[in-house]
């Protein structure tokens, strides 16, 4: 499987993403958005991953290269291949799918239970626990695009998941964060560590635990889109 991510900063890469692609010897490339680097060629794609960032997805004046990436996403959505959004990602797919993003009731930042919906079963979540306790990052959020499915919630944010038709997974949650994405996110935006319900302190935040729980289950949802993938590929 050719895995591809689109990364939007420096300081948030394909981490645990990266090390199952590596350990389930798929191959992996990227595009530096934020370097300017071209897009690759949609056919040459199996696996879009499409990771977080402190932007908006409306802010395309500041950062141009969010239209190319838009335009690139919705083709490739079009076009019937797999796609894994997270956080931002979650909410670029959602906007190409026709979706809304807009603020959230409040941000959300720290360790907090997600429940799955009753029909996230049958979903690519569905190897998932129905309750579980992801890391958040996030001040916006998205609507469900039309024939998707919701499949998860948290108390802070409604729309915590998506699926659409059986190929395009967004979360608005991290699954993906080591130790070091968190203490580098505390860095680099700890402006958004203001006070509120739903936001924890640094001290918190760095939990090995909480970090190798949700591991796991990425590694358990990314080995169900493989298996998705391969299912699909012709005999």
């Amino acid at each position: 499987m050719r895995v591809h991510f689109l990364q939007h900063v420096s300081f948030e890469h394909s981490a645990n993403i990266g090390f199952w692609t590596c350990e389930r010897g798929h191959d992996a490339s990227r595009t530096l958005l934020y370097e300017g680097e071209p897009l690759p060629s949609t056919d040459a794609v199996d696996l879009l991953v499409i990771l977080g960032g402190p932007m908006s997805v409306h802010d395309r004046k500041a950062h141009p290269w969010l239209n190319a990436e838009l335009e690139f996403i919705e083709n490739y959505i079009k076009l019937g291949g797999f796609v894994l959004g997270v956080c931002l990602g979650a909410q670029l797919a959602a906007l190409t799918l026709g979706a809304r993003v807009t603020r959230n009731p409040e941000r959300e930042i720290g360790w907090f239970p997600v429940t799955l919906t009753e029909g996230a079963g049958e979903s690519l979540l569905g190897d998932l626990p129905e309750q579980f306790v992801p890391f958040h990052w996030h001040g916006d959020t998205f609507s469900i695009p039309q024939q998707s499915r919701h499949l998860a919630h948290s108390a802070a944010c409604r729309n915590q998941a998506f699926q659409y038709r059986d190929r395009v997974l967004g979360l608005q949650f991290h699954l993906d964060y080591t130790a070091e994405s968190i203490a580098v996110m505390i860095q680099h935006c700890g402006d958004d560590l203001v006070e509120g319900r739903w936001i924890q302190k640094p001290e918190r935040m760095i939990v090995s635990e909480r970090v190798e729980g949700t591991k796991r289950l990425l590694y358990e949802l990314l080995d169900g889109i493989q298996r998705k993938w391969e299912a699909a590929q012709p005999s």
